[in-house]
């Protein structure tokens, strides 16, 4: 490890906290994982080892330079551990009340704390910041997308609270972690991602309740169809190309028919009044018992190999 290595601090023990932890690990940083237990931490470390076999397994580093990597990374359940932290990755479930209690905890433990970069898929940083502790101006919004340690797009969003400079120093703190961030003009629950996302999944949804589709027609849909293409192109780069005059058009013929719904239908409802959560469970839309999830996963981080080559500690 070199000496000069500076520390980051990644709180919690999740599918995020795991990804952060491969990221800063792999590019370098003295990575100060916290978590709750000693069961947590095991939890982590094997997330952590999977992603970096899979790393090796696609030839993005050796399994050797692995080893290098992840002397870089300590997981602890002692928040001394992070005093020299000059960031922290807040990466705990969506609580408020939980979330505090990680700010109040890195201001009694790390002195020299420059930012908080909460990894909230949802929650405005107003929120965030309402316990009005200390460290509240140093707390902004860096919410990535899955797999965290290969998909380069996070989102940065700061609040009236935040102090000057904070989101611009994140952006350069995710930029030398080899991410392509952007910083919000304005706050707005979901942000820029996830209110894609789910107005995407608001239609599908609408699709199937409707009884045109069943949920793996519309994933097939999905696969094949448009958003293969928004991998290399954006969505205002293919709508100017193909003329705004017809982009009208069929906004005005669909627009009326597209779904309104202001809450999540009974489509969602039913499943988890059953207790069919998903994968969790074994079943959801689709029944997951017999899936292998390591083969799933690869999967799901097939479209982000090529964005995991950056150059990794070679000490």
């Amino acid at each position: 490890m070199r000496k000069d290595a500076k520390t980051v601090a990644v709180i919690g023990a999740g599918m995020m906290a795991s990804g952060m932890a491969t990221l800063c690990c792999g590019h370098g940083y003295k990575t100060v994982v916290l978590c709750r237990s000693e069961a947590s931490i095991q939890k982590c470390a094997a997330a952590v080892d999977l992603q970096f076999r899979q790393m090796s397994e696609h030839g993005l580093l050796t399994p050797e330079r692995a080893e290098i990597c992840k002397s870089y990374l300590c997981f602890t359940t002692e928040d001394a551990a992070m005093r020299d932290a000059f960031a922290a990755f807040e990466c705990i479930t969506e609580n408020l009340e939980q979330k505090h209690g990680v700010y109040r905890r890195l201001e009694a433990a790390c002195p020299s704390l420059e930012m908080i970069c909460s990894l909230t898929s949802s929650l405005v940083p107003e929120k965030l910041a309402a316990y009005g502790g200390p460290y509240a101006d140093r707390i902004v919004v860096t919410h990535p997308f899955n797999p965290v340690h290969l998909a380069p797009f996070f989102e940065i969003c700061a609040g009236a609270a935040t102090r000057e400079g904070i989101a611009q120093a994140a952006k350069a703190l995710l930029e030398s972690l080899d991410k392509k961030p952007i910083i919000l003009k304005k706050a707005t629950p979901g942000f820029v991602g996830n209110r894609l996302q789910f107005a995407l999944l608001r239609e599908a949804l609408a699709l199937v309740e409707e009884g045109i589709a069943d949920p793996r027609d519309v994933d097939t849909c999905l696969n094949y169809s448009f958003c293969p293409r928004y991998t290399s192109i954006g969505i205002f780069e293919h709508f100017d190309n193909g003329d705004l005059r017809l982009c009208k058009t069929v906004a005005d013929n669909l627009f009326p028919v597209i779904s309104d719904a202001k809450a999540a239908p009974d489509l969602i409802n039913d499943k988890i009044a059953r207790g069919d959560y998903g994968a969790k469970t074994g079943v959801g839309f689709y029944d997951w018992r017999d899936v292998d999830m390591e083969a799933y996963q690869d999967r799901v981080g097939e479209p982000y190999w090529r964005f995991g080559r950056w150059p990794f500690p070679e000490e």
